[in-house]
C-alpha cells in the first residue's frame, strides 16, 4: 500500500481548480459507470466486480482516453506519460499526487472508481489500490501494519446502506466511520451540513478526495471512535457502515470493531439516541451473535434505546465456521501457510466457544427518535430479494407505525384504505378445484412481501380504493358470505392491522 495520497484542498483555489480540471477530463473521456459498461461489456464489467482483471485488460488494449483511464485507475497498470497526457491533465495530477512518474511512465497512487449517483450523477469513489472491489484480500505485497490501515471502496455493504437510507432533506447528517466517503457523498445531496468521522485518519483524507472529485460540498471531517468526535451534538440523520466483524482482536481497522463480540454494534445503537434530534433517523449495518440458549430477536431488541422506534431486519445468518472462513479469506490468511492459517482459524473458534456463539446474523438496523412511551419495535428475518432503493419504504414503515399506534379498533373501522401499488393476488390450490386452498397477496415493490389471507381478507383488500370506510366494506362482505357483521367487525381489525403494518394497505387521509 502506498503511503502517499493525493491532495484536494478546497481551501486552496489552485488545488480546487486542478481537481475540477481532473473531474472534467474524466467526464470528457466518459470514465463513468455507463461508459465502463459500454467499453468493457457486461461479462468483463461483472468480472471486474469480482476482482478478476484479465477480461478488462483485454478490453482496454486500445490507446483511447477511456482505455487509458481504466488501466491507470481501475487496473493499476502504468501507462506511458504521453498516452496519459491525451486523457487527463498530467501536470495537475502529478502536482496533486494522483499520479507519480516512473521513468517515462506514470502510475496511479489510488483507485478511482466510477459510481452512478441515485439521480444519474457521475461520481468517483477513491480508495486504496486494490481495495475498490473484492475487499482487502485482493491486495498483494503489504504487511500487517499497512493492511490494518487500508481504506476500502464501494462494496455490497456500502451500496446496501446507501439504498436503505432515508433521503428526506435534513439540516445535519453524520456519517460515522466514513471510510472512502460514499455515505457522506450521498448525504451531501440532501443535508445542509455533513459531518464524517473515522478512527483512521487515512480514511478521512480519502473521503475528502471522494467528495472533491465528485463535485460535492466538503464535509466536516473529524478523527475518533464512535461518537467521541461529535461530543453532545445531535443530528437529523446518522448513517454508519461500522467495523462490525465479530473477531478475536482488532487486526484490521476497516472491519474489526475492537470490542468483544457484538459489543461495538450494541454500543453504537444504544448511544445513538443521545445524538438524534427529535424525529431523526439512525441507520446502520450490523452483525450480532446467535448465542446458545438465547433468542437473537430478544438480544438485538434489547439494544434499542428508550424513546426510539426500531426496524431490525436480519438478512443473512452464517454458522461460525462459515463466518470465520469468510473473514480469514478477507484478511488473506488463507495464503499465510497451513500452520498459521489453522492457528488463526482456531483463535476464531475459541472466541466463539467462549461466548457460546453458534452463528452470526447480518442485517440492517433503523432507529427513529419518536419519543413514544410505547415504542414500535419490529424485529424480523427477511432473506428474500428486495427492491432497492428502500429509503422511501423505510419512511413509510415508520409512518404506518405512527398510524397504528394512534388508531384504536373503532377508529380503524371508521378509516378508509387503499391497496398499495403493484400488489397482486395469487390463488393457490389443486388444478380444477372450485375454491383455492389459500390466497396470497404479493408486493412487487419495496420489500416484496407475500402474505396468506383468507377469503374475507382477500375480498377486503381488493375492494379498498379509499372510497368506503373499512367497517362498511366488512358489513357488505358479511352480507355476501352470510356472516354475522358484528362478529366479523370484532375479529377482523387484527388482520387489517397486519396488512397495514406490512404495507399492503395504505391509510387514506380524510382530506383525500
Amino acid at each position: 500500500m502506498s503511503t502517499h495520497l493525493p491532495t484536494a484542498d478546497d481551501r486552496d483555489p489552485d488545488s480546487s481548480a486542478r481537481t475540477e480540471r481532473l473531474r472534467h477530463a474524466l467526464l470528457a473521456a466518459d470514465f463513468t459507470a455507463d461508459g465502463l459498461l459500454d467499453l468493457l461489456g457486461a461479462p468483463a464489467y461483472a468480472a471486474l466486480a469480482r476482482s478478476e482483471t484479465v477480461p478488462a485488460l483485454r478490453a482496454t488494449r486500445g490507446d483511447g482516453p477511456l482505455e487509458t483511464l481504466v488501466r491507470l485507475f481501475l487496473l493499476q497498470r502504468p501507462v506511458a506519460e504521453r498516452r496519459a497526457a491525451a486523457a487527463l491533465p498530467v501536470a495537475d495530477c502529478l502536482a496533486d499526487g494522483w499520479l507519480v512518474r516512473d521513468g517515462d511512465e506514470v502510475r496511479a497512487t489510488v483507485d478511482v472508481r466510477p459510481y452512478g449517483g441515485p439521480e444519474g450523477q457521475d461520481w468517483w469513489i477513491v480508495s486504496d489500490l486494490g481495495c475498490a472491489v473484492g475487499g482487502a484480500g485482493g491486495i498483494r505485497g503489504v504487511g500487517e501494519a499497512d493492511r490494518a490501515q487500508l481504506v476500502l471502496g464501494v462494496g455490497g455493504a456500502s451500496t446496501t446502506l446507501a439504498g436503505i437510507t432515508t433521503r428526506t432533506p435534513v439540516a445535519k447528517a453524520l456519517d460515522l466511520g466514513t471510510g472512502s466517503g460514499i455515505q457522506a457523498l450521498h448525504a451531501a445531496q440532501h443535508a445542509t451540513r455533513v459531518t464524517a468521522t473515522d478512527l483512521n485518519p487515512r480514511a478521512l483524507r480519502i473521503a475528502a478526495l471522494t467528495l472533491a472529485l465528485s463535485g460535492a460540498a466538503p464535509a466536516d471531517l473529524r478523527e475518533g471512535s464512535l461518537f467521541a468526535p461529535v461530543g453532545e451534538e445531535t443530528y437529523d440523520l446518522i448513517v454508519s457502515n461500522p467495523p462490525f466483524v465479530i473477531s478475536p482482536g482488532a487486526r484490521l481497522t476497516y472491519r474489526d470493531g475492537g470490542m468483544g463480540g457484538d459489543d461495538l454494534c450494541r454500543t453504537l445503537v444504544q448511544q445513538s439516541a443521545a445524538h438524534l434530534a427529535d424525529g431523526g433517523y439512525c441507520q446502520l449495518l450490523a452483525n450480532w451473535q446467535h448465542v446458545e440458549g438465547e433468542e437473537w430477536h430478544d438480544r438485538v431488541r434489547s439494544w434499542v434505546p428508550s424513546g426510539c422506534d426500531a426496524w431490525i431486519v436480519q438478512r443473512e445468518v452464517q454458522d461460525i465456521t462459515q463466518y470465520a472462513e469468510l473473514w480469514l479469506r478477507d484478511a488473506g490468511d488463507h495464503r499465510a501457510g497451513d500452520e498459521q492459517y489453522a492457528a488463526r482459524y482456531d483463535a476464531w473458534l475459541d472466541e466463539f466457544e467462549a461466548r457460546k456463539t453458534k452463528a452470526v446474523g447480518f442485517g440492517w438496523i433503523t432507529l427513529r427518535k419518536s419519543g413514544a412511551d410505547s415504542p414500535a419495535i419490529t424485529v424480523e428475518e427477511w432473506p428474500h430479494p428486495v427492491e432497492q432503493p428502500l429509503g422511501e419504504s423505510v419512511v413509510r414503515h415508520f409512518e404506518r407505525q405512527d398510524y397504528l399506534r394512534a388508531t384504536d379498533d373503532a377508529a380503524l373501522l371508521a378509516g378508509r384504505f387503499r391497496l398499495a401499488d403493484e400488489v397482486v393476488q395469487e390463488q393457490v390450490g389443486l388444478p380444477g378445484s372450485e375454491d383455492p386452498e389459500h390466497v396470497v397477496l404479493r408486493q412487487n415493490r419495496g420489500m416484496r412481501r407475500a402474505t396468506k389471507v383468507d377469503t374475507v381478507g382477500a375480498g377486503f383488500a381488493g375492494v379498498c380504493d379509499g372510497s368506503l370506510p373499512a367497517g362498511r366494506i366488512l358489513d357488505a362482505i358479511a352480507q355476501l358470505v352470510g356472516d354475522d357483521p358484528v362478529l366479523l367487525r370484532d375479529r377482523t381489525p387484527a388482520s387489517i392491522r397486519m396488512l397495514i403494518e406490512q404495507g399492503f394497505l395504505e391509510p387514506v387521509a380524510a382530506e383525500d
